[in-house]
């Protein structure tokens, strides 16, 4: 019998919450997606904090301790309700690493259902299922943009392949003169539905049907050209706009450009990256860049020219400037992307000391020596 405190570490007095911590955390460790995944182990954590987070299942737990199995094939205690588990799940990871946006809750939400089957032993739903099979239509595209075209937005064509409605049949999968039938391995539902007996009980598992991908009907003849799949794959070209203010890593989603499959059309992510500039380096929303000025400008003063996005401007020099001394331009950086402002453009200057001098500079900087400069 496995020791469920144990293998969540905690105390058999653990709080709820202590409970709830040690699971977020181990969680996290063991996911398959992470470096130290370990599908196994993820799935014997879950189980734990399945009895564990229950207080009616704690109490049968600590009651039964090794009889637990018998107590429940004696109707000692009902088995999970799938959905409710899937609650638990969400509500036990949505503050996970410090975060209680909406965004991190569905990022982690969206990680637990691609586990996929990893889970199947333990819940009935097929809500992972359908959310697996919505985002295989999605597409993932990297592009490349200038820090220019990154900062004031720019349009690209791209080309993909991707599926698309076959044009023969306009996605129906239905040869001429055919009919949709009701699917006879599902009996129309579009799913399966499997029952099976377990360590907690009658677990119901549901399937997406594999005859009709879902969808309760099937060609009575298919289409020869799509074989009856109502997409084929094809070069697509769209043009794209890309915001203002984008940076690195940044994702921008393109509503029905990704695959077209089993009569859902899914979405095209691009995946930002912007180059390496020669002359600036972008930090946030602020732009960093360096400029060499004669030594007379750094003692008298002046005005330089300064390259900035999408221009130049002059720049007033104060007298007495050391080497390393920085300005800030308000205004002169990268554009807030989706609101208004833009970011700052600091200036780092650097006096340019002369490697070589004529006769009548060296006698000026002679003169300025014997005064003390």
């Amino acid at each position: 019998m496995k020791d469920y405190y144990e293998i969540l570490g905690v105390p058999r007095d653990a709080s709820q919450e202590q409970i709830k911590e040690a699971f977020r955390k181990l969680a996290q460790k063991y996911h398959p997606d992470k470096p130290t995944g370990d599908a196994e182990k993820f799935k014997e954590v879950n189980e734990a904090y399945q009895v564990l987070s229950s207080p009616e299942k704690r109490a049968q737990y600590d009651r039964y301790g090794s009889a637990f199995a018998q107590a429940q094939a004696q109707g000692g205690f009902s088995g999970f309700e799938s959905f409710r588990d899937w609650i638990n799940w969400a509500e036990a990871m949505k503050d996970v690493q410090g975060k209680t946006d909406q965004e991190s809750f569905s990022s982690i939400f969206e990680d637990f259902f691609d586990l996929g089957d990893i889970f199947s032993d333990f819940f009935g739903s097929r809500f992972s299922q359908k959310a697996r099979q919505a985002r295989k239509n999605n597409i993932v595209l990297e592009l490349d943009l200038t820090l220019e075209e990154a900062s004031f937005g720019t349009e690209k064509e791209i080309s993909y392949r991707a599926f698309t409605p076959c044009p023969e049949c306009h996605g129906t999968g239905l040869a001429p003169g055919s009919k949709m039938i009701v699917c006879p391995s599902c009996q129309g539902k579009g799913q399966i539905r499997q029952t099976r007996s377990t360590f907690f009980g009658q677990f119901s598992q549901v399937y997406i049907c594999p005859e009709c991908k879902g969808q309760g009907k099937i060609p009575e003849k298919k289409c020869p050209k799509c074989k009856g799949q109502g997409s084929i794959k094809t070069l697509k070209k769209i043009k794209v706009k890309i915001p203002p203010g984008v940076n690195t890593g940044g994702v921008i989603r393109y509503r029905n450009q990704g695959h077209y499959i089993n009569k859902h059309k899914g979405d095209l992510l691009l995946k930002i990256n912007v180059k390496p500039h020669p002359v600036f380096q972008r930090k946030g929303d602020n732009i960093y860049s360096e400029i060499e000025i004669p030594l007379s400008t750094a003692v008298l003063g002046g005005k330089i020219e300064v390259p900035v996005l999408g221009g130049k401007v002059f720049l007033k020099i104060p007298s007495g400037t050391p080497s390393g001394q920085e300005f800030i331009l308000r205004g002169k950086g990268v554009p807030h992307f989706q609101r208004s402002g833009q970011g700052d453009h600091i200036v780092k200057v650097k006096i340019k000391i002369p490697s070589r001098l004529t006769k009548q500079q060296k006698e000026l900087f002679k003169k300025l020596q014997d005064q003390g400069l």
